[in-house]
């Protein structure tokens, strides 16, 4: 026995299952899915987890756990319930600074020792309903969780059979349930308690506390593996939400928000390098062959002849104007303020001004803001005002011309930091923003690396045979390379 209940074999966990937690995190799953946590993660009442060392993002997940207590094999969902035996409370910790070395798999953010604590004791389930049940977690002794499983999306009894089509579920194997809206991240010397309970069954029987003291480890992870990443999604998500990651910097206890080094995301000194000279017109052909064909902010125009842009994107968003709403939304520091206050170093601030030219979304005095904060470019599919003065600045700003018109003609200030769309494209804080000569184009961050890699390669093979066509060959054959022309390539550039 271990903790109250036998050594599992098997613990398998649910990633997204209570309606409030969904609701939080913006994604509602057709089906549950799962993971594994090692039987080394368990611990019992009383115990400590250690915060790993040179991470921030422990969260706490506080759930109801079943264990089986009959195999379950193909079963249907009305008789799952049946094979659970009893029920106790766990904590399913995590690491956010680990989830990206885990690409979904949480062995390395949720499977360390003492990161599923369990107990203090277990419930019997006999004569108790699957919908009876009740899970709440307290920090230093407020309440921060508080759910109940009739509002499961997947009952208990759906769990089992889901899993039974797979496997054969054992006595003793226990499946972690999912967690309520309210997990958030704890710092050491913090207290975590779990209770699970079903509340209106006779006798109001309890698991008891299962308590868990947070304690900071030492020991740091070495070279030979993925090492801790904070990012600010991830500061966000271990918080809840925003607001709540805010309201913890303002106590404390959190990280601010990257800033400077989240503008940089994907765009390495190495990825910069190879797109070095790249034309537009190459990337946007590779993306071409990724399926990727509506990534062209159309109708923009630099203000500088020769300029280029390259970096990450914060958003602006206009709305058609109405007067009431102009009202409550263009004054004072408005949407269209607070970007251009906040656009940091190697961001490109993108306007979506619904691809109409007779209005100005640029002045004089925001394009410099913008340039005294680093921006390394301003694209609008809008107007520019003071269209001479932008001109005088290095910051280069790519839109649908001159208009003198003043802010309240056409648009509303409405927000900031949202998805967006720019003269036909759909831009995303954070995606890549490339402009030169022709136009510019979008790049989802996750394709960056493989179409540099090849936009780099296509501009150097592009380079070599308009050489070739200089000296006088003909092009048929020639772009595109046929295998003879390649082969001469290849032993001439060494290229492959």
């Amino acid at each position: 026995m271990t903790y109250g209940i036998p050594t599992p074999g098997k613990i398998i966990a649910v990633h997204l299952n209570y309606p409030s937690r969904i609701a939080q995190r913006g994604r509602t799953p057709e089906f549950p899915s799962y993971f594994f946590k090692p039987t080394s993660s368990l611990a019992p009442t009383g115990g400590t987890i250690e915060r790993p060392a040179g991470t921030e993002l422990l969260a706490f997940e506080g759930e109801v756990a079943l264990v089986i207590g009959t195999a379950a094999r193909w079963v249907s969902p009305e008789d799952g319930w049946k094979h659970v035996s009893q029920v106790t409370a766990a904590n399913d910790f995590g690491v956010y600074d680990l989830r990206a070395a885990d690409k979904g798999s949480n062995v390395r953010n949720k499977g360390g020792d003492g990161f599923t604590p369990i107990g203090p004791a277990a419930i019997p389930t006999d004569g108790i309903d699957q919908d009876a049940w009740r899970v709440r977690t307290w920090v230093n002794g407020a309440l921060v969780q508080d759910d109940t499983s009739a509002t499961l999306k997947f009952p208990f009894g759906q769990l089992v059979a889901d899993l039974s089509q797979h496997m054969t579920l054992e006595p003793g194997d226990v499946i972690l349930t999912g967690t309520p809206a309210g997990s958030s991240v704890v710092l050491p010397g913090d207290v975590v308690e779990v209770e699970v309970d079903a509340p209106n069954a006779p006798g109001a029987p309890t698991t008891g506390r299962l308590v868990t003291t947070v304690t900071q480890g030492t020991h740091e992870f070495g070279a030979f593996g993925n090492r801790p990443q904070a990012t600010d999604l991830q500061r966000v998500e271990a918080w809840g939400s925003e607001a709540e990651h805010a309201a913890a910097v303002a106590a404390g206890r959190a990280t601010p928000l990257a800033g400077d080094q989240a503008a940089a995301g994907p765009l390495t000194d190495e990825i910069r390098a190879l797109l070095d000279g790249v034309a537009v017109a190459t990337v946007s052909a590779a993306l071409r062959k990724r399926g990727y064909v509506d990534i062209f902010i159309d109708g923009v125009h630099p203000n500088h002849e020769g300029d280029r842009i390259l970096g990450t994107a914060k958003t602006l968003r206009f709305i058609p104007f109405r007067p009431d709403l102009f009202k409550s939304h263009a004054g004072g520091f408005n949407a269209q303020k607070r970007a251009f206050d906040t656009v940091n170093p190697g961001e490109v601030l993108v306007v979506e001004a619904r691809g109409i030219p007779s209005t100005g979304t640029v002045g004089d005095v925001l394009a410099l803001r913008a340039q005294v904060r680093g921006a390394v470019g301003v694209v609008t599919d809008g107007g520019v005002r003071d269209y001479a003065a932008v001109q005088e600045f290095d910051i280069p700003v790519f839109s649908q011309g001159a208009h003198p018109s003043v802010l309240g003609r056409r648009h509303v200030p409405w927000e900031t930091d949202v998805t967006i769309a720019c003269g036909g494209a759909a831009v995303q804080p954070g995606d890549v923003i490339m402009g030169d000569r022709d136009g510019v184009i979008v790049i989802p961050p996750f394709l960056l690396a493989e179409v540099a890699a090849e936009a780099a390669a296509q501009e150097r093979a592009d380079a070599w045979v308009a050489d070739r066509v200089a000296e006088g060959h003909a092009v048929d054959g020639l772009f595109p390379m046929n295998a003879e022309w390649r082969a001469r390539y290849e032993a001439e550039t060494g290229a492959a």
